[in-house]
């Protein structure tokens, strides 16, 4: 049966792991954000790139993530990379969710009209000249909806780092239920904390798009 008296107590200390999924999720989606524009950029304006980072690319998509974690935290060391397990976690997610949202600004990409890169070449700008200032403020804009899927999708993959003892809300849940042999009120919270998080993303996400596509059509 619930325990509300209990369910206040540990209260604080699934407090404390939540800051740290934020945490995850925040720089994750950042390096995610960053690392698959650069891997996207790199594409369309490197013709001698694009088959080995297409092969990155369908390489990291195609092996899950947990595997990507433990290559990170536990293969890392025997070739000198040595992480923490809250860095390494940081690093998997990031990576893992890059190589979608590389193909994402991809598709932005090519839905410009090759006019544009045409009429670039006429004035005679640069290729990178190009790809920043009208090309990339045309591209980003339809692709916003897509990428804040992922920024869901990555927060709820966040437990998975309590595969290596990140002390993310999961794992707390996990060391009070083992400790209380209470399990109910521990994970119920986990669960509640996931859905106001996903629904307050999802919300912030469409802000963020309806502002985009208002300055856009300006």
């Amino acid at each position: 049966m619930w325990d509300w008296a209990f369910a206040l107590e540990i209260l604080p200390t699934l407090a404390k792991a939540a800051v740290v999924t934020v945490q995850v999720t925040v720089l994750g989606f950042l390096i995610a954000l960053v690392v698959g524009l650069m891997l996207a950029a790199c594409r369309v304006m490197l013709p001698g790139t694009r088959f080995p980072i297409s092969l990155l690319v369908e390489l990291i998509r195609s092996t899950p993530l947990l595997i990507q974690i433990f290559f990170l935290y536990f293969v890392g060391p025997s070739f000198g990379l040595t992480l923490d397990a809250l860095t390494a976690g940081i690093l998997a997610v990031g990576l893992h969710y890059a190589a979608y949202c590389s193909e994402v600004y991809r598709a932005g990409f090519e839905s410009v009209p090759r006019g544009q890169w045409e009429a670039s070449v006429a004035l005679n700008l640069g290729r990178w000249t190009t790809l920043r200032d009208i090309i990339i403020p045309q591209a980003i804009p339809p692709v916003v909806p897509a990428l804040g899927n992922y920024l869901v999708a990555l927060f709820k993959e966040t437990p998975l780092l309590s595969a290596i003892a990140v002390m993310e809300l999961m794992q707390s849940a996990k060391i009070i239920g083992s400790q209380t042999f209470r399990y109910n009120e521990p994970i119920t919270l986990v669960g509640l904390f996931f859905l106001v998080m996903s629904l307050a993303s999802a919300w912030a996400i469409r802000r963020v798009e309806t502002g985009i596509n208002r300055r856009y059509k300006r």
